[in-house]
């Protein structure tokens, strides 16, 4: 049986809380005994990751409240809201990475383990293939909070990257390069905060209904001219509440026809309209006389 789009990305959630959980406790405690600042900056990361991950399972909870008098449209909008914080979630950690990594650069402290580079390797990998599984399943169920955990898990693996790069160079040009892997830290967050952007944007323009959805329109449109009696489509607006998108649309009809007809017609094409385009949770019609 197919899981509906919620129950999707509330599963997906779930993979991504255990495995930032697991993640953290190895890096953490692999940077603490292999002395690597930017494996433990990897780890306070995991950390924020299963916050804002738990977070992101809260929004998805609440968005699958039916309908009340208090929100006739449902529950949904609250998914770029949670967004916003998995947002403020990246920020933090990169701000916390960054500072750390400047009072590290300063203060003296041994070369990191070489068996470090093992345990980073399996983290890149790690990251990367569950980067690419939520980032297929938000789009799936038509997400931004899911997209937004997603690219948790690629800056997760850049950031990986970073520090096994950094420890490469200092186990390889040995003294005088030991903090090779801080500055691979604090270069890790700044790739963090520019991916933050990334994900804020998209949000904010699903708060402000920007207008960005014209493959949506144009479908709208070509479905409404297999309906018998819609002569044409002429206004189409689209917004997006979480993982489904309301629709206003101005269907053109003779204009000799009666009241009820014009009436029966909009039900026949909101009917129609949502049974092609399932993704489509609320369409209001409105008649125009040609």
């Amino acid at each position: 049986m197919e899981l509906s789009q919620e129950s999707s990305a509330i599963k997906t959630t779930y993979f991504s809380i255990i495995g930032n959980t697991l993640l953290a406790i190895l890096k953490l405690g692999s940077g603490f005994l292999g002395n690597s600042y930017a494996l433990i900056a990897d780890g306070i990361e995991s950390t924020a990751d299963i916050f804002s991950s738990f977070f992101v399972l809260l929004g998805f909870k609440y968005a699958q409240r039916p309908p009340d008098k208090n929100h006739p449209y449902g529950h949904s909008r609250i998914e770029p809201l949670i967004t916003f914080l998995v947002v403020a979630f990246l920020v933090t950690s990169a701000t916390i990475i960054a500072y750390e990594s400047i009072i590290n650069i300063r203060t003296p402290h041994k070369i990191p383990e070489a068996w470090t580079l093992i345990v980073l390797l399996f983290i890149i990998l790690w990251k990367e293939a569950s980067y690419r599984y939520v980032l297929n399943k938000s789009s799936k169920t038509n997400s931004s909070s899911l997209k937004a955990d997603a690219w948790h898990h690629r800056s997760d693996a850049i950031t990986s990257l970073t520090a096994f790069i950094g420890i490469s160079i200092a186990l390889i040009f040995g003294k005088g390069f030991e903090t090779a892997d801080d500055w691979a830290a604090l270069c890790a967050s700044a790739f963090i905060l520019y991916n933050a952007y990334l994900i804020f944007r998209p949000a904010l323009g699903e708060i402000m209904d920007e207008h960005i959805y014209d493959d949506l329109v144009e479908e709208i449109r070509d479905t409404s001219s297999s309906v018998n009696g819609i002569i044409a489509t002429e206004k189409c607006f689209v917004r997006k509440a979480g993982m489904k998108y309301l629709v206003e649309l101005h269907a053109i009809v003779n204009a000799n026809i009666t009241v009820k007809e014009g009436h029966l017609l909009a039900h026949e094409l909101q009917d129609h309209i949502q049974n092609q385009i399932p993704e489509i949770s609320h369409i209001t019609i409105h008649i125009e006389p040609n």
